[in-house]
């Protein structure tokens, strides 16, 4: 027996828009649960020499789209000292409010309980 992949998917964060139809593949998943995304109050700019603050949260999914379990925070880093915590409030408010996602039914019965690794990367203005 061996144990599921799991699906990978990068997303920069905040979406200009949400996308409008429901996800048919791995690419238009991604950007359907990251759209609620947005940067929480405060959130300063990037630490430690990196440019962006990024977020990585580990979830599943049933067929219709809806969360089975809470997402987990798997990594968060570039963000400074005391944001972690809103930073990682943002990013599960997000998911709670883009679930049940928007996915077609072909979409729902390929990803169905396995998991998915969805990381955030925020740019901050200059």
């Amino acid at each position: 027996m061996s144990l599921p992949q799991t699906l990978r998917g990068t997303v920069a964060v905040p979406l200009a828009h949400r996308p409008a139809r429901a996800a048919d593949t791995l690419a238009e998943l991604y950007p359907v649960l990251a759209a609620c995304w947005q940067p929480p109050a405060g959130l300063a700019g990037p630490v430690t020499g990196s440019d962006d603050v990024e977020i990585t949260a580990r979830l599943s999914l049933r067929r219709d789209g809806s969360l089975i379990g809470p997402p987990r925070i798997t990594y968060a880093a570039g963000f400074a000292d005391g944001q972690r915590r809103n930073l990682v409030r943002a990013t599960l408010d997000a998911l709670a409010g883009c679930t049940p996602a928007r996915i077609t039914p072909g979409l729902g019965r390929a990803i169905a309980g396995r998991p998915v690794a969805l990381r955030f990367v925020y740019r901050p203005p200059a």
